[in-house]
């Protein structure tokens, strides 16, 4: 071959290649920059410490941030804010009344009609266990902590206490027991009633049960989980139904064999969204108007998005929806991530976050929108941060 000729087709060869590499970046998609702007998140009075933040929400106008303040020698109090804009924030006044509740950190708000009710918990006695309390806002804004018998959340049969979500049914807290899937309800979150081994909901021959968040609906309440059918090593994603909390609709989401969770629940208008973990990855669905079981309606698989890795539990820390764009954060093996869609879950963009964590340890990430904002909070196991940003276009 002559030289003149080699050139000829080595030139080929490279434009084929960047061609390759043109099509496959622009296939790749592209992340979302938000304008991040650092909020001031002032240590609430009393001892000093780091900030811990576990949990974010918005609600009636106003954000609400919880967790605590870490003391030195590796003490907590619990610790909560409010801020009209996501910019500036005020400390809510902390009531606890309980040995434990002194020492709490807070990670599960939830919020309706402009009040919050939140979920703390400090491990201890012999076995380290949780010792899970909850907490009712007062009229003054500050957070009183409700008084419960030790095994209406702890005792030989607890398992978890996950999250909390607020409607006009009153409040529910998903989480469970050893008997599988459980909540717990109120009317005004000044006190919880266990809800355990209920028909559907409950763990049964060949299915162990597992509820992991709680959204209010017109009809009642939705609940997200899983559930491991015998034999097997991967879960199913479930959710389950109930006008009053009491009794339980099971309802299966599609499935693929591989492993998968329902973790969060997000209602944007008539439309509920649920996310969770499918195999490597992470997956979202959506629960269609109409269906076969009143309120629980019937569900259809999205997008997935991201990828689990390898070493790290992966899973997605909280959802947010509004404004047409849902949000989802998510933990694995290369740390907390932010994810955006904008087509009602069928496609997720990362949303570049304005700092790095990695997974494991002490470390947490949450996100959260109102009004065409976002605000995340993001903890390093060292400091926690609050940044707000526009939600703007993609």
């Amino acid at each position: 071959m002559s030289v003149r000729r080699a050139i000829a087709v080595f030139g080929v060869v490279v434009t084929l290649l960047a061609g390759c590499r043109a099509a496959e970046n622009e296939r790749l998609p592209q992340p979302v920059r938000p304008r991040w702007e650092m909020a001031v998140l002032p240590v609430p009075p009393g001892s000093p410490g780091r900030l811990i933040v576990r949990d974010v929400t918005a609600c009636a106008g106003r954000w609400y941030a919880v967790g605590a303040v870490g003391a030195p020698d590796g003490g907590t109090r619990p610790a909560a804010w409010r801020s009209a804009d996501g910019r500036e924030w005020t400390p809510l006044l902390s009531r606890p009344s309980s040995y434990y509740g002194e020492r709490a950190i807070l990670y599960a708000v939830g919020c309706h009609e402009g009040r919050i009710a939140v979920i703390g918990a400090r491990a201890g006695g012999a076995h380290g266990n949780p010792r899970v309390r909850t907490w009712r806002q007062d009229a003054d804004g500050g957070l009183r902590e409700v008084s419960a018998e030790f095994e209406l959340y702890g005792g030989p049969e607890a398992v978890s206490a996950s999250r909390i979500a607020g409607g006009a049914g009153g409040w529910l807290i998903a989480g469970a027991r050893t008997g599988g899937a459980a909540v717990w309800r109120s009317p005004d979150a000044s006190g919880f009633e266990l809800v355990d081994r209920a028909a559907q909901l409950a763990s049964e021959a060949g299915l162990t049960t597992l509820a992991t968040d709680a959204v209010a609906v017109p009809e009642g309440w939705l609940v997200g989980g899983g559930g491991r059918p015998a034999g097997r090593a991967d879960r199913d994603p479930f959710v389950w139904f109930s006008a009053s909390g009491v009794t339980w609709t099971r309802l299966a989401l599609p499935a693929t064999g591989e492993d998968e969770i329902v973790q969060r629940l997000v209602r944007v208008g008539s439309s509920v969204y649920a996310v969770g973990v499918r195999g490597s990855g992470f997956q979202a669905w959506v629960r269609e108007s109409t269906g076969a079981v009143p309120g629980a309606g019937t569900w259809r698989a999205l997008g997935s998005f991201g990828a689990t890795g390898a070493g790290a539990v992966a899973g997605v820390e909280s959802a947010a929806g509004g404004g047409g764009a849902v949000l989802a954060m998510t933990v694995a093996a290369d740390g907390h991530r932010l994810w955006r869609s904008d087509t009602g879950g069928s496609s997720w963009l990362p949303v570049v976050l304005p700092a790095d964590v990695s997974a494991g340890g002490d470390t947490s990430a949450a996100a959260t929108m109102w009004d065409g904002r976002m605000v995340v909070t993001v903890d390093d196991g060292v400091a926690a941060k609050v940044w707000f940003a526009p939600l703007g276009p993609v």
